[in-house]
């Protein structure tokens, strides 16, 4: 389903999964804050949200994912991750640099692509020493 989802539904669902895991209770007013819109906004999301089955919520109350949210925001979450990682990680930029590309491209980027950026964050982590060395002389 996430690739039925609009970035900006994607990033509601992200958005309200990472305050629930910080065991924040969010409410509207909050997630209009956090994503710097309008309540207005927040209201019509929330309600194609509602119609999707993904979230429960009712005016002035806490935004609770349901279990089909939870999948879906945990989807979007590890995409997210995964592209932070790999920028912070492989091409060695800061961490507002990484998370503020990889939300951009989360919602655009394919399994494929993403699956190998994963595998090859991990041969770079392990093989790091031998990177070096090879960048090392390549600068020389």
């Amino acid at each position: 389903m996430t690739n039925s989802l609009s970035s900006g539904l994607q990033d509601y669902i992200e958005t309200i999964y990472v305050s629930t895991e910080n065991g924040e209770d969010l409410k509207a007013v909050d997630l209009a804050r956090k994503l710097n819109i309008s309540r207005a906004s927040v209201s019509e999301a929330l309600s194609r949200l509602i119609s999707k089955n993904l979230v429960q919520y009712s005016a002035y109350k806490t935004i609770l994912l349901t279990k089909k949210g939870v999948s879906e925001a945990k989807k979007v979450y590890a995409k997210h991750h995964a592209l932070k990682d790999f920028f912070e990680t492989v091409l060695d930029v800061t961490s507002d640099e990484a998370s503020e590309n990889a939300c951009k491209i989360e919602h655009i980027v394919s399994e494929n692509i993403l699956n190998k950026m994963e595998t090859f964050t991990k041969f770079f982590k392990t093989h790091k020493k031998i990177l070096d060395l090879y960048i090392e002389e390549s600068e020389k």
